[in-house]
């Protein structure tokens, strides 16, 4: 029984003007294959949600030791991945701690912290990484008891329902920044980023 990391990957980047933002360069390597390393080295598991094959994605995860999940039902939108995906998750599943693709300020320590919150919250179903100020964003982890309300969602609303319905039981847990909520949606975004980081 263990956790397990799932990266929303499936996507189609319909404001990147053609490119995908996901195969970006981020440190040298594309961004869905920063994240899953970044995964990898926390917990044991990592599914990455991704479109149906074929798709440049697939290649970009050779040899990293993740699985790369096929989830049909991402044609419909986040809401879609995330059923699609949850469904598919091995009845060992001991908590999923859910990560945007396109986050690509997310650390490790990130990840550590909001797995480490189920300890000082352990009342809680769900915990969830905010910004330095408090704006709620990513990592998500969400308890085993939460589960079967995934199947509910659909569209691409996300998994804001889900997370409304258990609103009493939600623990935020501060990440420096705003790497909880940064993504990068255009080739402007992409731009303003490098520009600041120099990466």
């Amino acid at each position: 029984m263990s956790d397990i990391t799932l990266i929303l990957a499936a996507g189609q980047s319909r404001r990147m003007a053609g490119r995908d933002k996901l195969m970006e360069l981020v440190d040298g390597r594309p961004l869905v294959a920063r994240q899953a390393a970044l995964a990898a080295r926390v917990t044991r598991d990592v599914l990455v949600a991704l479109p149906p094959r074929p798709h440049a994605r697939y290649a970009a995860l050779d040899g990293l030791g993740v699985t790369a999940l096929s989830v049909p039902e991402s044609a419909e939108g986040m809401g879609g991945t995330l059923r699609g995906a949850v469904a598919r998750l091995p009845k060992t599943c001991t908590g999923l701690l859910l990560l945007l693709g396109d986050l690509p300020d997310i650390t490790e320590q990130d990840l550590r912290a909001v797995l480490a919150a189920r300890q000082d919250a352990p009342e809680a179903r769900i915990w969830r990484g905010t910004t330095g100020t408090g704006a709620p964003g990513h990592p998500i982890l969400f308890a085993p008891s939460t589960f079967p309300d995934f199947a509910d969602l659909t569209g691409d609303e996300g998994g804001q329902s889900l997370i409304a319905r258990h609103r009493d039981h939600v623990h935020l847990v501060p990440l420096p920044g705003n790497r909880a909520r940064r993504d990068l949606d255009t080739p402007e975004d992409w731009a303003a980023w490098r520009a600041e980081t120099q990466r």
